[in-house]
């Protein structure tokens, strides 16, 4: 489990503080995928950097399995929307960078490795260079690279955005695909309601800035690639647009 507690995020100097991030409480079950959506400008990627060990001056608690999260000890995954390659590297060394780095390249699950290449369709690859890869290759790659690490967490940062809606879909499908059989524990960020409504099994919506959590809201259509044309998908879609109104409403009249 992932327990943050009262968590604060400031920027700035001595005079002057600008608030990130005000009093976040949030308890994320072991192999949950919780999908966060808010306003731009909210908190939620500060929310990321401070998980991913990135921002260490915070106040408050974040704890794994009952540990204060650290990077060096906890194997934290990333899916940035910008696919995160080395254009000098190889398919193969991008995805086997961040396993070769936390725990050598010796002790790298080869037999794990081509599963989730097989899973991902992209065992053909290994040989080419990111600048010889569609958009959707890429961020398979960068999936292929997060899952191997074997990570206790796995962070995404609009990890789909990039992409024309077809291949998005087509991408998300295999995440799912591959998360299903190895649960990892993940924290979406998204502004798309439909992305956050497929592949959060829980929904955490946050306030403009200062970042606050205003709902939370257990997700029963997660994982449903055709449920958009449910009666259910319309009442949960416009209850998320009916509270990012008044999170944007709130925010023009100054509340």
């Amino acid at each position: 489990m992932i327990k943050i507690e009262h968590l604060n995020v400031q920027y700035g100097g001595k005079d002057k503080k600008f608030t990130a991030i005000d009093d976040i409480n949030l308890d994320i079950a072991k192999g949950e995928i919780c999908s966060i959506i808010g306003p731009s400008g909210g908190g939620k990627s500060t929310l990321l950097k401070v998980l991913a060990g990135i921002i260490k001056d915070y106040k408050g608690q974040i704890l794994i399995e009952g540990e204060n999260i650290n990077p060096k000890i906890h194997r934290i995954g990333f899916i940035p929307q910008n696919y995160g390659l080395v254009e000098w590297k190889t398919v193969e060394e991008n995805i086997l960078l961040s396993a070769k780095i936390k725990y050598g390249k010796r002790n790298i699950d080869k037999e794990y490795y081509e599963e989730i290449l097989n899973k991902l369709k992209i065992d053909n690859l290994k040989n080419r260079y990111p600048k010889e890869l569609s958009g959707g290759q890429k961020q398979r790659v960068s999936i292929a690279r997060a899952f191997l690490l074997k990570p206790n967490l796995l962070l995404m940062d609009e990890s789909f955005s990039a992409l024309d809606a077809m291949t998005r879909e087509k991408v998300q499908e295999l995440f799912l695909e591959v998360w299903r059989e190895h649960k990892v524990t993940t924290v979406l960020i998204t502004h798309d309601i439909k992305e956050a409504i497929y592949l959060g099994e829980k929904l955490v919506v946050f306030s403009s800035s200062p970042g606050r959590i205003i709902k939370i809201i257990r997700n029963p259509l997660f994982g449903e690639s055709d449920s958009e044309s449910s009666e259910d998908f319309r009442k949960l879609s416009n209850e998320l647009i009916r509270i990012l109104k008044e999170v944007n409403t709130n925010e023009i009249k100054g509340i």
